[in-house]
This record gives C-alpha cells, structure tokens and sequence, in this order.
C-alpha cells in the first residue's frame, strides 16, 4: 500500500498538469477554471484507472507495469536521479537551458501550444475539455494501478483505492482550488511568496530530492535483486 501512495505523488508532478495549474493561476478566475479542469480530469483518470485495474490480468497492463517496477529499471532509474542531481549541482543544467534558449530564439516564435492557448480564454468548459484530453496515464499512474490489481482487495474497495489514487495524484490542482474557496483574497498573495520562496532555494531543493531518490530507488533495485 504504500508503494501505491508513493507512486500516486510520483505521477502528480506530471510537467503537463504543473503547467497548466501554473497557467490557470494566472488568469482570471483562476477557481472556476481549475475546477473544469480537475473535473475533466477526474473524468478520464478515473474512468482509465478502473479500466485498467479490473481488466489487468487479461493485458498487457501488467507486463508494462512490471517491468516498470523491476529491480533493474529501479536502479537504472536511480542512476539517472543520481546524474540528474549531479548535473544540478555542478550548474550544468544553466549552460543547457542557456543553449536551449539560444536555440529557440533563433527559431521563429510559434507561441504557446494549443492547449495553452485554450485555458487562456478563461472558460470552465475549455478546461473541462482540455482536463479529459491531457489526462492520459504515464508509467507511474500505471504502476500504481498494477499495485492496486495486485493487493487483491474486493471489488468496492479496489474502485475506492482507485479514486483515492486519483485524488492524490491531482492534488496540485485541488489543493489551490480549495484554497480560493476558503481564502481567495489570501491565496493569490500566497501563491506569489510560496513561488518566491521556492525560486530562491530550487536549487537546493533539486540537489536533495534528485539525491534522495535516486538513493532510494537503488537501495530499492538492489533488495528486489536480492529477494
């Protein structure tokens, strides 16, 4: 069980849904159109996710999600976190992203993409839509989801592990979104200290996390190795 928790956090940092959270907060209204858009993503996370659990013994969900979790894949994983923290602290990353922009200013500009071009026009319903369309499983939420099938639990409480997996996988949006419920005057002015704070130790914050993961992905691969 509490690998499935750990991996519904894992796929909430879906770079997709940070921007368009980051996106929404930025318009008009934020509220309303965080609310079409978790909706729409409750509407295909949770109607996929039941999909995929109940019919993963007769798929190929399972292999997928196994070798997903497989013990080398895990290390191999870690390696990667391991690198990516090293990259961070050495300041790599800025001479990649200054190469990046380099290269992108020279191409012309074709704006946003179409998907953020929408939410930009500040209705629920867009987001709604463009909440089911952008919900699409990724190798953590399938991983989550063998872990469900596999706990073996009866029919009404795996169809509750699966919404629950979904609410904690879409807090990013839920948590500022009943935040404007409670305090909309407070939360804007929240959310520009909050985003100050987090800008001014990013740096430190990625080092530590990228290094404890990937140490714990390791030490993860290297028991199943041993098991």
């Amino acid at each position: 069980m509490g690998q499935v928790i750990l991996l519904s956090l894992t796929a909430s940092f879906n770079p997709t849904l940070v921007a368009a959270t980051t996106v929404m907060l930025l318009l008009d209204k934020p509220a309303r159109l965080m609310l079409g858009y978790l909706l729409g993503a409750y509407v295909t996370s949770i109607t996929l996710g039941l999909v995929i659990v109940f019919s993963a013994s007769n798929s190929s969900t399972t292999n997928t999600t196994e070798n997903t979790l497989s013990p080398a894949v895990d290390i191999a994983l870690g390696l990667l976190a391991l690198v990516g923290a090293w990259i961070v602290w050495s300041g790599r990353h800025e001479r990649f992203r200054e190469r990046r922009q380099a290269r992108k200013a020279a191409k012309p500009d074709k704006g946003p993409p179409r998907w953020q071009r929408e939410l930009s026009k500040g209705s629920a319903r867009t987001t709604f839509l463009v909440g089911m369309l952008l919900t699409l499983p990724g190798a953590s939420y399938l991983a989550g989801l063998d872990g469900i099938h596999k706990l073996n639990y009866s029919t009404t409480v795996t169809v509750l592990l699966v919404i629950g997996f979904n609410l904690v996988m879409l807090w990013l949006l839920e948590v500022p979104l009943i935040s404007f419920v409670i305090a909309p005057d407070w939360t804007p002015r929240a959310i520009e200290r909050a985003k100050a704070w987090v800008s001014r130790h990013s740096h430190v914050f990625a080092v530590r996390g990228l290094t404890l993961l990937g140490a714990l992905l390791i030490i993860k691969g290297i028991a199943g190795l041993i098991s």
